[in-house]
């Protein structure tokens, strides 16, 4: 059984950091490429990263230089650290397997002052 599960959300002030893990059980993510998405309520889901098989890896540009995606493939855990949070960035963060079905059911991060 597919299961994707995050943890790691919470509420952090303006200028802080946060990391978000996503824990897999049901498939090897080495063999997949993995996703990082987020929403906001009332918005559709928005891409924030990707991390492909090679680790090659990509960033949405509201993100590009605070957040970082990895992966540990021997934990099966796809991780995002988020750094320099602004309140823009409150939503809740999702992971996904590709461009799947495979969802998990998210945390939430709350950045206010």
């Amino acid at each position: 059984q597919v299961q994707l599960v995050e943890s790691g959300g919470g509420l952090v002030q303006p200028g802080e950091s946060l990391k978000l893990s996503c824990l897999v059980s049901g498939f090897p993510i080495r063999l997949y490429n993995m996703k990082w998405y987020r929403q906001v309520s009332g918005n559709e889901r928005e891409f924030v990263a990707h991390v492909g098989v090679r680790d090659d890896s990509n960033y949405a540009d509201s993100v590009k230089g605070r957040f970082t995606i990895s992966r540990d493939n021997a934990k099966n855990t796809v991780f995002l650290q988020m750094n320099n949070l602004e309140p823009e960035d409150t939503a809740v963060y999702y992971c996904r397997r590709g461009l799947s079905d495979y969802w998990g059911q998210g945390t939430q991060v709350t950045v206010s002052s």
